[in-house]
C-alpha cells in the first residue's frame, strides 16, 4: 500500500531533523531541513529542495517540528499482552526468579497444565484467547495504535497464527515482518515450584510447517510493507531437529530468523541439566548462532550477576557470530530483572535492537527504561547514552531485520518518518529535542507518523485504526477468559486469587464529615 504515486510530499524547512550521515555511519542533526518523499521512497533529505516542474506538491510546515526516523519495534506479542493488562505487571513468581512465564502468563490465554499442545489445538481444551479471535484482533490493532503513537513504523508480529493476519495488517498501512511463533513443547508448573515440560514434537512440527507456508504467501503478496522472520518460539520449547529446520529455512529462503533465549534463570539451569551448556552456547552448537540470529532478550547470559557462573563467554560468542540481540527492558523490569548492560553489550561488538515485548507497546517508554536502567546496572552514567538508544531503535533494528532502507532518513530509505511537535510543553526547552523526546515528552509530543510515504498519524490521531471498537471487543475478551482462571492454575485459585487489585476494596461507608 505505497504512498502519494502522484505527486511528492515535502517537509518544509524542518526545524531539527535527525539524519542520517554516511560518511560517520551515524545518526547526525541538521537545521532547516527539507524531507522529500514519492512513491513511498526518500528522494531529498537536505537544504531547500526543488520540486521538478509539472509535479503537483503537497507541503507540511516543518518549522517547530523535529523529524525522525521511524522507530522500529523488533519484538513485540501484540495479540496477548494486551490482555495482560491488569493482571501481570505486578505477578512475579520467587519461586521462578521473578518471572511471569511460569505461573501467571498461562493463566489468560494459554492452555491449562493438563492440555497437551494436540489438545489445545484441537479444542479438546477451553482456551479462550487462543479460540477467541475477535479477542486477538482487537488486542493486535490496540497495541499497534500503541506503537504508531509512539512513532514505530516497523514492528516484529511474533504471535501465533491467525486467520486474516495480512489482510488486517494491510489494512492498518503499518510496515511488519510477519513471525509466526511454534514450538516442540510447553511448559507448566505442577505446583508452582517446579517447571515441567509438556512435549509434542508432531505439534511443532506441523507448526512449523504451516509457518514456513505462510512467510512464502507473505513474500509473495508483499507490496513493499511486509517483512518475514523465522520464529521458533523458547530455547527450552524447541527440540534440537526444530531449531536446525528453522535455521536451514532461514538460509533457503534468506530471512532473519529469532528465537527467545536466556530470558529466566529456570530456562539457564534447565539448558545446563540438559546439555551442560549455556543457552547461548547451546544455540551455537546447532549451528544457528550467526548473522541471521536476533537473540530476544539474552538477559541470563554466563556473565549476569543473578547466574554465579565462573566463565563469562556468552557475549564473545554472540559478538563473534555477528548475531543481534532484542532489548526489552519493561517486561522484566517490572520483576527487578535488567539486562548487565546496554553499554556493555555494545563494547563487544553485539548489535543491539529495541522491542517492546509487553503493555504499553510504546516504543519510546520502552527507550527511557532502557536508557535509565542501563545507567542503573552499568552503575554508571555511561551505562547508555541517548544516542546509541535511538540508534538501537532505528537502525540497529534495520540490521536485525536484514533491511538496509529503514531506521534512517537519507534518500533513497523508505518514507518512514515522525514529525514531532517542538512546541509541545514537556518539548521545551527544546536545546537538545532527542533529549527531551526520550526523557520528558515521548508519545505525547509524536504529532504525525508516514509508512511508505502514507499518513497513519495526523495530529497525535492513528487515522486507521477504530481504537474505542478494539479496546470493547479486548475487555470483552478479558472478562470471558478470566473465570477459567481457576481451571487453568495449579492450585485452582480465581483470577481475584491469582491477581489481586492493587488495593482492597472499601468494606464498609465512608464517614461523613458533619
Amino acid at each position: 500500500m505505497p504512498g502519494n504515486q502522484g505527486r511528492i510530499t515535502i517537509v518544509r524547512q524542518a526545524d531539527w531533523a535527525v539524519v542520517w550521515s554516511e560518511a560517520a555511519e551515524r545518526h547526525v542533526y541538521a537545521r532547516e531541513c527539507d524531507i522529500a518523499f514519492h512513491g513511498g521512497k526518500l528522494v531529498h533529505v537536505g537544504p531547500q529542495y526543488i520540486a521538478p516542474e509539472g509535479v503537483q506538491v503537497e507541503e507540511i510546515d516543518g518549522r517547530r517540528l523535529m523529524a525522525i526516523p521511524g522507530l522500529i519495534d523488533v519484538h513485540s506479542h501484540p495479540t496477548s499482552e494486551p490482555f495482560l493488562r491488569g493482571l501481570t505487571e505486578e505477578r512475579k513468581s520467587r519461586q521462578f526468579f521473578m518471572s511471569t512465564l511460569y505461573e501467571y502468563i498461562q493463566l489468560v490465554g494459554r492452555s491449562p497444565k493438563t492440555a497437551t499442545l494436540a489438545e489445545a489445538a484441537e479444542g479438546a481444551v477451553d482456551n479462550h484467547l487462543q479460540h477467541d479471535e475477535d479477542a486477538r484482533r482487537a488486542a493486535a490493532r490496540l497495541a499497534v495504535w500503541e506503537m504508531l503513537k509512539s512513532g514505530v513504523t516497523t514492528f516484529v508480529d511474533y504471535s501465533p497464527m491467525r486467520p486474516d493476519w495480512i489482510d488486517d495488517v494491510e489494512g492498518i498501512g503499518i510496515r511488519c515482518c510477519f513471525a509466526p511463533s511454534f514450538r516442540s513443547g510447553t511448559w507448566y508448573t505442577p505446583n508452582g515450584r517446579e517447571v515441567l515440560y509438556d512435549w509434542d514434537v508432531a505439534a511443532g512440527e506441523r507448526a512449523f510447517a504451516e509457518a514456513m507456508d505462510f512467510l512464502d504467501e507473505v513474500r509473495a503478496r508483499d507490496g513493499g510493507l511486509f517483512l518475514a522472520l523465522i520464529a521458533p518460539g523458547q530455547i527450552d520449547t524447541c527440540t534440537a531437529e526444530l531449531i536446525r529446520a528453522a535455521h536451514a529455512a532461514a538460509e533457503s529462503r534468506d530471512l532473519p530468523m529469532t528465537i527467545h533465549a536466556a530470558q529466566s534463570v529456570v530456562e539457564f539451569r534447565e539448558m545446563m541439566r540438559r546439555h551442560g551448556m549455556t543457552p547461548i552456547a547451546w544455540l551455537e552448537s546447532l549451528g544457528a548462532l550467526d548473522p541471521r540470529m536476533i537473540v530476544s532478550h539474552a538477559i541470563f547470559i554466563d556473565a549476569h550477576s543473578w547466574i554465579r557462573w565462573p566463565d563469562h563467554e556468552d557475549l564473545d560468542r554472540i559478538a563473534a557470530a555477528e548475531a543481534s540481540v532484542a532489548h526489552c527492558p519493561n517486561q522484566f523490569a517490572r520483576g527487578g530483572v535488567t539486562l548487565e548492560y546496554f553499554a556493555r553489550y555494545r563494547r563487544a561488538g553485539i548489535n543491539m535492537a529495541i522491542g517492546t515485548d509487553t503493555h504499553p507497546h510504546n516504543m519510546l517508554d520502552e527507550m527511557r527504561w532502557a536508557a535509565v536502567l542501563a545507567k542503573v546496572a552499568a552503575r554508571d552514567v555511561d551505562g547508555a547514552s541517548a544516542e546509541s538508544i535511538f540508534e538501537a531503535a532505528t537502525v540497529g533494528g534495520a540490521r536485525a531485520l536484514r533491511c538496509d532502507d529503514i531506521g534512517r532518513l537519507a534518500p533513497g530509505c523508505r518514507a518512514d518518518l515522525a514529525l514531532i511537535d517542538l512546541d509541545h510543553p514537556m518539548m521545551q526547552p527544546a536545546r537538545d529535542p532527542l533529549r527531551s523526546l526520550l526523557f520528558s515528552a515521548q508519545d505525547r509530543a509524536v504529532r504525525h507518523v508516514f509508512v511508505e510515504g502514507r499518513q497513519l498519524v495526523r495530529d497525535g490521531a492513528v487515522l486507521t485504526i477504530d481504537v474505542e471498537e478494539a479496546i470493547e471487543t479486548l475487555c470483552r475478551g478479558q472478562a470471558r477468559a478470566l473465570p477459567q482462571v481457576a481451571a487453568r492454575d495449579w492450585a485452582g485459585r480465581s483470577a481475584e486469587e491469582a491477581f489481586p487489585l492493587a488495593l482492597p476494596m472499601q468494606t464498609s461507608s465512608p464517614a461523613t464529615q458533619n
